[in-house]
């Protein structure tokens, strides 16, 4: 077994250019595959990350401005929602809406706790908020439906908000009461976000917000989780009707599209879905393609290497060489090659991506309205990369074994001859 790698430490040295070639092919075609895949897998991710903290069967509804004249109405007005919406939506569409809520604001309020204080918005919301929104409770507990029926003053703080107001009192917020413009709310609980929206409002109940602070009956959006909606087509059918119906509530015309502004969570995560399946797909091909660039640079120079060898055969075999143990020869230094080669272009492939990882792991885009991740965790499963690796080797094998095969049932003397 020595003498083995003697010969092929000795065939290497001999054949430098030749190895670095084979080598090189070997070790990109990993490297592509697992950059391409990590860099795909990085944009795949970030989708999910933002889907999953947000129910996919919901629709929000934002009030915007007629484009078309209606009804004797002119063009240019701005649409006002208001608390029938929710009932007009809840009673035409039982079949679809399984829950249903609604958010109002008050900007620029003053909150303080003793000698601290923040400048922050308030928002009124229903209990389902959580499973609406990207954000989490933190600590305490939620707004529920006795607030919302009693219009209690309790207030959920941002953890950023309760960290200045209780940070030097050393004070639990859960509990506490913090003055808003005059008016006391008590702390049940906290909430955080994934940090990508620089917005820290304050949630109270629905109720309680509109009473205070004025508001009458009107809301600034609302939002519904659904059912019985399964494809893009149900959707949109569904999408029309509930357009007619907002119509006859504020007199716009249903196919004015810039009146109401629909956000169908569903429909567009159906629509990401295609575009990541697409995706997924493009860098398989792109990565097979990269890798079957590197099986064929092996099977060529595999291929003229043993070519090269052939007299060296007949020479071995005329000295009394078993073929069998020509063959082992070869096959054996074809998988050493491209498992070390190909080992290269793996840690190579891995140590990219977790480079990527750290410097975008969480790249975020900022639209002017909320920040969206748009690459993360740019990872590839150890997997994957060990099964391209495999695949190089096995491709390597088989590239030196059939020709070697062929060469080394050439008779001696036939072998001796060769050019």
């Amino acid at each position: 077994m020595l003498d083995i790698w003697q010969e092929i430490y000795s065939t290497i040295k001999r054949n430098k250019l030749r190895t670095s070639l084979t080598g090189f092919a070997i070790a990109w075609g990993i490297f592509m595959l697992i950059v391409l895949l990590g860099a795909g897998n990085g944009i795949i991710h970030a989708f999910e990350m933002e889907s999953s903290d947000r129910a996919y069967n919901s629709i929000k509804i934002f009030p915007g401005r007629t484009t078309k004249s209606f009804d004797g109405l002119k063009e240019g007005r701005r649409i006002q929602f208001d608390n029938r919406d929710i009932t007009s939506t809840q009673q035409h569409f039982q079949n679809n809406v399984i829950t249903i809520g609604a958010t109002v604001y008050q900007g620029s309020q003053n909150v303080s706790f003793g000698q601290e204080y923040v400048n922050i918005g308030l928002a009124g919301i229903y209990p389902n908020y959580l499973e609406m929104e990207a954000s989490k409770s933190y600590a305490g507990r939620f707004i529920n439906k006795l607030d919302l029926e009693q219009r209690r003053k309790v207030i959920v703080l941002h953890k950023r908000t309760a960290e200045v107001l209780f940070e030097k009192s050393k004070k639990e917020p859960i509990g506490e009461f913090v003055n808003v413009n005059g008016v006391m709310f008590q702390v049940v609980g906290l909430y955080n976000d994934d940090a990508t929206s620089a917005d820290n409002d304050g949630l109270i109940p629905f109720s309680t917000l509109q009473t205070i602070y004025g508001k009458g009956d009107k809301l600034h959006n609302f939002v519904f989780s659904t059912k019985n909606l399964e494809s893009e087509e149900v959707n949109e059918a569904f999408e029309e009707n509930f357009r007619k119906i907002m119509g006859s509530n504020h007199r716009f015309d249903p196919t004015d599209k810039s009146s109401i502004w629909i956000w169908n969570r569903f429909t567009q995560y159906l629509q990401s879905q295609g575009a990541m399946s697409i995706l997924r797909t493009a860098l398989w091909v792109i990565g097979i393609f990269t890798l079957l660039s590197g099986i064929v640079g092996v099977s060529n120079i595999m291929l003229i290497t043993v070519k090269e060898r052939t007299r060296e055969f007949g020479i071995r075999k005329a000295l009394g060489a078993k073929p069998r143990s020509i063959l082992w020869l070869i096959i054996v230094e074809s998988v050493v090659i491209t498992t070390f080669f190909g080992y290269l272009g793996m840690v190579a492939g891995i140590g990219v991506t977790e480079w990527m990882n750290v410097e975008f792991g969480n790249q975020t885009m900022d639209n002017g309205m909320w920040s969206s991740t748009v690459f993360h965790d740019p990872t590839v499963d150890l997997s994957i990369a060990i099964q391209a690796t495999l695949t190089l080797v096995i491709a390597g094998t088989l590239a030196g074994y059939f020709p070697a095969r062929k060469a080394v049932r050439i008779r001696p003397i036939e072998a001796l001859r060769a050019d």
